[in-house]
């Protein structure tokens, strides 16, 4: 396993952790708590050292587990969760105020419920789960976090930014008061790459990137026929004609498939892991098999800046599609 620094809270992660929302997502995912623990299990013992979850991943559940992992083991293992908005809207929609997303109290309630849950005394990084520029200024939310730290309770700080809104963060980062931002990165994906990347490697800020399989439309599992349960979250994902046209991009990927990269999944993240800003990558790993052919990656090596200038004719902006 190779570590990189995330950004100034100086902390060695592995370049691979783990996204821990399909293991407490049963609702949506059916997933299977013995193959989950197991996997977990198997992620720390090849050497990955970063977790992120949330407190709104299964009402709690992915934190408990994840807590149960970290704390029977004697390396040590850093989490990251989130404070959920209070509206409960992801993304957060424009024009929302503040009071109705992240209020003093509710940041400190949230991140307590998660100290619980995790039975930690401490979390590594405390991540707003949703992010509008427009309350940078506003002291409400960031005097709760400073409260947290001050009490031992938070380490650092960090945003998830809304779903492919990669510069509605970059007046919060000029303010300084945030240590990383995650932020969804992929082969379709590569909008971070254009203003928020730069800015995050002058300022020190690492980054956590999620979605690195696109939903798993990057591993090729995807195709006009996929049929997903009305509850599962892909269903919304893949709506209307999103399967074809995905299908159809993916096909063309498979031509670049070689030396490099020998399958869709170790193109997808080996992309993802080329980026030198990119501090860690978080897919989901439900299982042991996932963890074993996903870890097995952190090898040290980025694509070629060849495969990397033909991949490029892959960016999709898809704003203007939600």
């Amino acid at each position: 396993m190779h570590y990189r620094t995330l950004g100034r809270t100086g902390l060695q992660v592995s370049e691979i952790g783990f996204g821990a929302w399909g293991i407490g997502g049963i609702q949506w995912t059916g997933g299977d708590v013995s193959e989950a623990r197991r996997a977990l299990e198997r992620a720390v013992d090849l050497g990955l050292n970063f977790i992120d979850t949330a407190l709104a991943y299964g009402d709690g559940h992915s934190e408990r587990l994840v807590g149960e992992i970290v704390r029977a083991r004697k390396e040590p293992v850093f989490v990251a969760t989130k404070v959920p908005p209070k509206n409960r809207l992801w993304p957060a929609p424009a024009g929302a105020p503040l009071r109705e997303v992240f209020t003093y109290d509710y940041i400190i309630e949230c991140t307590e419920q998660s100290l619980r849950n995790l039975g930690l005394d401490v979390i590594d990084i405390q991540q707003l789960h949703v992010w509008n520029d427009d309350w940078t200024d506003e002291a409400e939310w960031f005097d709760a976090l400073l409260r947290l730290r001050e009490e031992g309770k938070v380490r650092f700080f960090g945003i998830s930014i809304n779903d492919y809104q990669p510069t509605n963060a970059l007046r919060l980062l000029s303010s300084g008061r945030i240590d990383t931002v995650q932020v969804i990165y992929n082969i379709f994906e590569q909008a971070p790459e254009q203003q928020l990347y730069p800015f995050c490697q002058e300022h020190n800020i690492g980054v956590i990137a999620r979605v690195p399989f696109d939903e798993g439309g990057l591993t090729g599992a995807i195709t006009p026929d996929s049929v997903f349960p009305e509850e599962d979250f892909r269903s919304w994902f893949f709506r209307g004609d999103r399967k074809q046209k995905v299908y159809e991009r993916v096909e063309r990927l498979k031509k670049l498939l070689g030396p490099e990269a020998r399958s869709l999944p170790e193109l997808a993240l080996r992309f993802t892991l080329s980026h030198v800003a990119v501090s860690t990558v978080i897919p989901g790993m439900r299982s042991v098999a996932h963890v074993e052919s996903n870890l097995a990656l952190s090898d040290g090596r980025r694509l070629s800046p060849q495969l990397l200038e033909q991949l490029r004719e892959f960016a999709w902006d898809r704003t203007g599609e939600w």
